[in-house]
């Protein structure tokens, strides 16, 4: 015999089985830790200056160190801590996507370097690069187009 529920008792079973959101205290989590980042981001390019480097050049190191962190953290399994609770705020800045590199990765190395590692690297990652690169040279097309009148 099955157990047969009104709407009424559906409706109050949902109510007690679903959690309380908590989209405020997302929101600022992922505010302060994507904006801390950011910060830590700021901190090492003005480091750089201060040390006599370009803009360009201090900036370019800014990128590699940032991606070099998020990646290095997310091999010791620190990133992937962080970003279960600042959500958002630990994909937005370019750490998140050495996470989104180094992750897929770790996952297949039992699988070998070629045929685990080698073919995931880019699971995530691979179609941001490519759309990346396709509306690069749509706007570098349209550049050069706007160039020539």
């Amino acid at each position: 015999m099955k157990n047969k529920m009104t709407k009424e008792e559906y409706g109050e079973f949902v109510k007690q089985e679903t959690p309380n959101s908590t989209i405020g205290i997302d929101c600022l989590k992922a505010f302060l830790i994507g904006g801390l980042i950011c910060v830590i981001g700021q901190a090492i390019n003005n480091c750089l200056k201060r040390m006599g480097l370009s803009t360009e050049d201090a900036s370019t190191i800014t990128s590699m160190t940032l991606v070099f962190l998020g990646a290095l953290l997310t091999g010791l399994d620190i990133y992937p801590k962080i970003a279960k609770h600042a959500g958002a705020g630990t994909i937005v800045p370019i750490t998140g996507f050495a996470n989104s590199v180094v992750a897929p990765a770790l996952e297949a190395k039992t699988e070998g370097y070629v045929l685990g590692v080698g073919a995931k690297i880019f699971t995530i990652a691979g179609p941001v690069i490519l759309y990346g690169v396709l509306a690069s040279v749509f706007a570098g097309i349209v550049y050069f187009i706007m160039g020539m009148f």
